[in-house]
């Protein structure tokens, strides 16, 4: 399988997403610039965290007008796989391949910490060989994350099994006191209506190596592979 991770002026995760892939998965990857125009035959395009062109306007507001977008979309269209993290996630936003957007934290506060939370649908590759009961740890860096649509985009996402995770106690219980950016319905993680564009704000790519004393986060790539793989 062939992985392409995108880098922007201000990216700072692509090369985690590059090790835990390269070394750890044991996947093809290749590093695209935001200027280049070819996906390089990759199955599944990464757009990673960091601050692209440094947030300005707001978290992804800049990045979603950079040249390999347009191909990120096209693939999109095509039924190709996007996954995009934290920074990933607020770019897919800002270029409409997924909806609502994401926000200043309540507390304005950049909050940088290890949290839990849980699959909602298991519907998605991503998602697909998850465990719904289970709240998995992994961390959280952003000051924007703070996820927000409308009423009805919110009913839809309900109605269309496409929150994919949301934040939660160790326990798995949803609560006020886990969301700790302010998110509306405690969302971490949504998908698109096709289920191939995939958006969540924590980091699985830093609680994937056992130097790290976490591997929560290597379960959602072994999914997405483990699935994607089942279809070839």
């Amino acid at each position: 399988m062939k992985f392409a991770v995108l880098v922007f002026p201000g990216s700072n995760c692509d090369d985690d997403l590059v090790y835990v892939l390269r070394e750890i998965m044991g996947q093809s990857v290749v590093k695209i610039w935001h200027k280049d125009h070819d996906l390089q035959g990759a199955e599944v395009v990464m757009v990673p965290g960091g601050f692209a062109y440094g947030d300005y306007l707001r978290a992804g507001a800049i990045a979603r007008f950079s040249p390999i977008m347009r191909e990120v979309a096209a693939h999109a269209q095509r039924g190709g796989y996007v996954w995009g993290i934290c920074n990933g996630f607020q770019i897919l936003t800002e270029a409409g391949l997924l909806e609502g957007a994401l926000l200043r934290n309540l507390s304005r506060q950049y909050i940088c910490k290890n949290i839990y939370l849980r699959t909602l649908s298991t519907q998605t590759l991503l998602t697909r060989q998850l465990d719904s009961s289970k709240a998995y740890c992994i961390p959280m860096a952003h000051g924007e994350g703070r996820y927000y649509a409308p009423m009805n985009i919110l009913k839809k996402l309900q109605d269309q099994d496409q929150i994919l995770f949301q934040y939660c106690e160790a326990d798995g219980s949803v609560s006020e006191a886990a969301n700790l950016n302010g998110s509306l319905l405690n969302i971490a993680g949504i998908c698109n209506p096709a289920r191939n564009v995939f958006g969540m704000m924590p980091h699985p790519e830093r609680a994937a190596d056992e130097m790290l004393g976490n591997t929560d986060g290597r379960l959602f790539f072994e999914s997405l592979l483990g699935t994607l793989l089942e279809k070839v």
